[in-house]
């Protein structure tokens, strides 16, 4: 199967050229969906950052292995989920899925495993479960950093043993489910405030897919533009076929916090105010979308943030890490917590922190430069 024709069948003008004042979009009925060709319908665009994503969907999805997809909220995990399971020799058997942050802590488990009836208040009738359902098909949990510490030894056992109790049942049943997680979480920093497994982390974390967010792949975003306009364009009645060039640049600009879900929901948005053929939508208003003092940390990745907040702050507490002064007590982080983030980020510092410069300093303070004997 080739990947090389994995971009919508749209094509665009060159946005860069002042002379084109608006573009021009065929808004024409196609039966033929995106990129029928490879059989990625639903997955639109053309960037690197996504060509890689499906080329390891197209390697993982012949097999049966545990997949983790992680990146930010509205990148389009569940879509990925499904082209793994749709790609998978068990395409067609049932793709089930089960969002665990919408379901609350106290029926998760019963959602999850199924219940007897009469096995606890308010069971009044039998109860299959999202597991038992998915059956010779694909289980999709969906941020799945939001289950329990109670309910992830029961999870972890599906995983290893594949067989689980329903509640209130004595009897063991056998199950068959491939697996496909995703989280916007960071499950290595959580197993370190003990809020998530490591043995189930590494159950998980078997063949792991980062998502890009949409702001790592501007090139998809008059694509995705375009396909949610059309969208749109049929489920009102109306016809709108042209973008000005101007409102496609303020598209591309804008960082997109909420990625491709944000972008769905402006276009759709803009649809329903567009009064003639003609998409209007006014950069200004989608600039101001984002306030002034984070649209700067908005253009860097979540980890250029991450790891600029984290020097500022050892930079203020002279690369102290631990104590009351120190650099974790301030960012509200154990010190682990915080050691392994520096680790993970390429923090290091090779300045002594006890130098005479730093006699006001207590030395008896964990230091940057001595925490890998602490660790």
């Amino acid at each position: 199967m080739s990947l090389n024709s994995l971009t919508f069948p749209l094509q665009y003008e060159d946005l860069t050229l002042k002379a084109d004042p608006e573009i021009t979009l065929d808004i024409d009925p196609i039966n033929e969906p995106a990129n029928s060709e490879t059989g990625f319908e639903e997955i639109i665009g053309r960037s690197s950052g996504l060509r890689r994503v499906l080329q390891m969907v197209e390697t993982v999805a012949r097999g049966d292995s545990t997949v983790l997809l992680l990146g930010e909220t509205g990148t389009g995990k569940e879509i990925i989920a499904r082209a793994i399971h749709s790609h998978s020799p068990r395409r067609g058997r049932p793709f089930v899925k089960l969002n665990c942050a919408a379901i609350p802590t106290g029926l998760l488990e019963s959602e999850l495993f199924g219940h007897e009836r009469g096995s606890f208040t308010g069971a009044i009738a039998e109860k299959i479960g999202r597991i038992e359902l998915a059956h010779l098909g694909s289980l999709f949990l969906d941020e799945i950093g939001d289950i329990t510490l109670e309910l992830q030894p029961k999870l972890l056992r599906v995983l290893q043993e594949r067989e689980f109790e329903r509640l209130g049942s004595t009897r063991t049943q056998k199950v068959d489910v491939r697996f496909v997680a995703a989280t916007h979480r960071d499950l290595e920093g959580m197993i370190l405030e003990k809020l998530f497994r490591s043995d189930l982390y590494y159950r998980l974390n078997v063949f792991p897919i980062h998502v890009p967010p949409l702001r790592e792949r501007p090139e998809d975003i008059p694509l995705l533009a375009h396909h949610f306009v059309r969208q749109a364009t049929r489920r009102m009645y109306k016809t709108i076929d042209t973008i000005p060039s101007e409102t496609m640049e303020a598209l591309i600009r804008y960082p997109w916090p909420g990625n491709i879900r944000e972008l769905e929901n402006v276009t759709e948005r803009a649809v329903i105010l567009s009064p003639g053929p003609v998409l209007r939508l006014s950069p200004r208003d989608l600039n101001s979308r984002v306030p002034p003092d984070q649209r700067a940390d908005r253009q860097q990745t979540l980890e250029e943030v991450e790891r600029n907040h984290i020097l500022a702050t050892l930079k203020e507490t002279r690369w102290v890490v631990s104590g009351p002064r120190g650099a974790a007590s301030r960012l509200g982080l154990n010190r682990s917590t915080l050691y392994f983030r520096m680790k993970k980020l390429g923090i290091t510092r090779s300045v002594d922190p006890c130098s005479d410069s730093q006699k006001s300093w207590r030395c008896d303070e964990t230091s940057v430069d001595s925490w890998g004997a602490n660790t």
